[in-house]
């Protein structure tokens, strides 16, 4: 999806290799050996390859460089508007008490607020995001309309 954002924003052709059982089994060893060429991937998987010196960070995907390679420019650096980044969150049954998703929301928040736990997501390339049950009903919103569009720009179709 990543690619399909920057195909579109930057109009150039890249042609999608997929892979079976994720990136590591195959991707990593095609673009360190240069059956492929480029590679969109989140940077806790690849950080480790890049400070190696076995794979070349070209641009970060997220708005902001990150901490953990600040000498690494963003891609909306070059192209306008481009952001892609991953995200993970905690979701509940539908019907879940109000009481038990703010009380859920309360000790998540704290876990993330840990010292300790954020320094180690930092260095492997990632961020914290904490917040209300709100904004993360506005963020999967958006992201469900942003990615939605590229979805359909690029025809992607489910198999």
């Amino acid at each position: 999806m990543s690619a399909e954002l920057f195909k579109r924003l930057a109009n150039v052709d890249l042609i999608h290799v997929p892979y079976n059982r994720g990136l590591a089994t195959g991707a990593y060893s095609d673009l360190m050996t240069g059956r492929v060429h480029v590679l969109f991937d989140n940077l806790p998987s690849s950080i480790e390859f890049i400070r190696a010196d076995k794979l070349r960070a070209l641009a970060v995907t997220t708005t902001t460089r990150s901490d953990a390679l600040p000498d690494i420019p963003t891609v909306g650096e070059f192209i306008a508007g481009y952001e892609a980044s991953a995200w993970y969150g905690i979701g509940v049954p539908r019907r879940t008490p109000v009481e038990i998703i703010n009380k859920l929301n309360t000790e998540v928040n704290a876990v993330l607020g840990d010292p300790k736990l954020r320094a180690r997501i930092a260095e492997l390339g990632a961020m914290v995001l904490s917040g209300s049950p709100a904004d993360f009903g506005k963020l999967i919103a958006d992201e469900t309309e942003k990615w939605g569009k590229v979805i359909r720009a690029a025809n992607i179709k489910a198999e």
